[in-house]
C-alpha cells in the first residue's frame, strides 16, 4: 500500500492531479515539489491566488491543504521519503540541436531522473505524468540504474494525463479513461498494481486501461493530434464557408450529428493554442521524421500548418475591413488564454493575432478576466521578441470588458460566457469564437 507520493512540477498537470488523489486517498500523503520558490509559495497562499485557475480547485484545495497535500521545495527530502515519484515537469518544443523546432526537449526530464537517482535510498516506482515521445521511459531507467545507489530498484510507469484544462478536476474525478503503461516482468506488474490502487478509491476498474509502456507514452501524443485534427479539420472548411456563404455552424452540426463522427472538437475557432496540442503534433512529426516515415510526417505537419493559417486569416479580415492599414484604430482584444475557464496563455490564438493587428499599425487594448497582466506582458516579450515595458504605448490593458466609444473594433478570441453579454454598442466585433447571434463577421 503506497503512503507517501510525491510529485515533481506544481503546474497545470501537477497541481490538479495531486489535488484530486489526495482528496480521493485521506490514507495517502501527498506532496508537490518544485525548484521554483514564487509558484510554492502561491500554492501555500492565498486560495484566490492559486498559481492554476481551475474550477473547482480552490475547494480541493482549501479542504485538503496542510492535512495531506503539501507543497514543498524541499524536493531530496520528499523524493526519499515517498513510495511513488510523478515526474510532471515541463517538456517544451527543442529551440536547439537534432530535432530544433519539433522535439520534444526532455532536459527538465533528465534533470528529474538524475534527482531521483541521486536522493532515492529505497526502492521506488517513478510514475511518468508529463508528456514525452515514446520509448522516453528507457532513458528514464537508464539514468536511474546507472546513477542510482547499488540494491534499490526504479520500476518506471507511464500514466498520461488527458486533461482538459478549464474542466480539469470535472476530468479527473470522471475520467473516460486512465491508462497505465508498465513492464510484463513480476516488479512492473507489482509497481502497476499499487498505482492502480491508487486510482481505484474512486475510478472503477472497467476505466482503467493497461498497456506497455510504450502504448502509454505514444497514446497521449495520438490523442492530442487526432483532437487537433479535427480543430484544423473544421478551421479549414470556415475558410470555404466564408468564400460560398455556407455557414460554418450549421456545417458543424450537420457534421457532428453523423455518429460516426460526432460533434466534439468541431466548433470553429481562430486556432488551437495551450501547451500540448502544438508541441505534441511537432513531436509527433519529429518522430515520424525519425523513423523514415515521412509521408505521415507531413500529414501531421498540416494540422499544423492550418492552424497557423486560420490565425493570420482572422487578423487578416480585420485588417482588410480597414483597407490593409490599421494606422490609429484601436482594437480591443477580448480575451489572451488560450481557452475559458483557464489562466493559461501558453501558445495563445491571441499573441498571434494581436501582434499581427499591432504589426498594422493599431492602438491594442487587452482584456482577460484570469490572466494576470503581468502574464500578458510576459507572453508578448517572449513571443514578439518585444520590450513591451520600454518600445510601445500602442499597446494598453483594460480592467474591464466595457466598450468606449473610441474603440473602433473588437475581437472576441478567448470564449468567456461575460463576452456574450457585453454591450457593443456600434462597434465592429470580429467574433473568433462564434459566441455571438449577430456580430459583424464570425469565423
Amino acid at each position: 500500500m503506497i503512503k507517501n507520493i510525491c510529485c515533481i512540477g506544481a503546474g497545470y498537470v501537477g497541481g490538479p492531479t495531486m489535488a484530486v488523489i489526495a482528496e480521493k486517498c485521506p490514507s495517502i500523503n501527498v506532496t508537490l515539489v518544485d525548484s521554483n520558490h514564487d509558484k510554492i509559495s502561491a500554492w501555500n497562499g492565498d486560495l484566490n491566488n492559486l498559481p492554476v485557475y481551475e474550477p473547482g480547485l480552490k475547494k480541493i484545495i482549501k479542504k485538503v491543504r496542510g492535512k495531506n497535500l503539501f507543497f514543498s521545495n524541499e524536493i531530496d527530502k520528499n523524493i526519499n521519503k515517498s513510495e511513488m515519484i510523478f515526474i510532471a515537469v515541463n517538456t517544451p518544443t527543442k529551440t536547439s540541436g537534432e530535432g530544433s523546432g519539433m522535439a520534444a526537449d526532455l532536459k527538465y526530464v533528465i534533470a528529474c531522473a538524475k534527482q531521483i537517482a541521486k536522493a532515492s535510498k529505497s526502492d521506488k516506482i517513478v510514475v511518468e505524468k508529463s508528456t514525452l515521445p515514446v520509448r522516453t521511459a528507457e532513458k528514464i531507467k537508464d539514468i536511474l540504474c546507472k546513477e542510482g545507489k547499488k540494491g534499490i530498484n526504479f520500476e518506471i510507469l507511464s500514466n498520461p494525463e488527458f486533461l482538459a484544462e478549464g474542466t480539469a478536476i470535472k476530468d479527473l474525478y470522471n475520467s473516460d479513461r486512465v491508462l497505465i503503461g508498465s513492464d510484463n516482468s513480476p516488479s512492473g506488474l507489482n509497481a502497476l498494481r499499487k498505482l492502480i490502487e491508487v486510482y481505484s478509491n474512486w475510478i472503477p476498474i472497467s476505466k482503467i486501461l493497461t498497456t506497455n509502456v510504450w502504448s502509454a507514452e505514444l497514446a497521449k501524443l495520438a490523442s492530442n493530434a487526432m483532437l487537433a485534427q479535427r480543430i484544423s479539420s473544421i478551421n479549414s472548411l470556415s475558410a470555404l464557408c466564408d468564400m460560398t456563404g455556407a455557414n460554418t455552424l450549421e456545417l458543424s452540426r450537420a457534421i457532428g450529428m453523423d455518429k460516426r463522427i460526432g460533434p466534439h472538437f468541431l466548433i470553429p475557432s481562430p486556432g488551437f493554442g495551450g501547451s500540448c496540442f502544438q508541441k505534441d503534433i511537432l513531436n509527433l512529426v519529429y518522430l515520424c521524421k525519425f523513423y523514415g516515415l515521412d509521408e505521415i510526417a507531413e500529414y501531421w505537419h498540416q494540422v499544423v500548418k492550418i492552424n497557423d493559417y486560420q490565425k493570420e486569416r482572422f487578423a487578416k479580415k480585420i485588417i482588410n475591413h480597414f483597407g490593409g492599414d490599421l494606422k490609429g484604430k484601436v482594437i480591443k482584444v477580448l480575451g489572451w488564454a488560450f481557452k475559458a475557464n483557464t489562466n493559461d496563455s501558453r501558445e495563445s490564438p491571441s499573441i498571434y493575432i494581436t501582434e499581427k493587428l499591432f504589426n498594422a499599425g493599431a492602438y491594442i487594448q487587452i482584456y482577460d478576466p484570469m490572466v494576470p497582466i503581468e502574464n500578458i506582458k510576459a507572453d508578448i516579450n517572449q513571443y514578439w521578441n518585444f520590450d513591451i515595458n520600454t518600445n510601445d504605448k500602442r499597446i494598453s490593458f483594460s480592467s474591464n470588458n466595457k466598450i468606449n466609444e473610441d474603440i473602433d473594433a473588437v475581437a472576441i478570441i478567448t470564449e468567456w460566457d461575460e463576452f456574450k453579454y457585453v454591450d457593443y454598442k456600434s462597434t465592429k466585433v470580429f467574433d473568433g469564437r462564434n459566441i455571438l447571434k449577430k456580430p459583424f463577421y464570425s469565423i
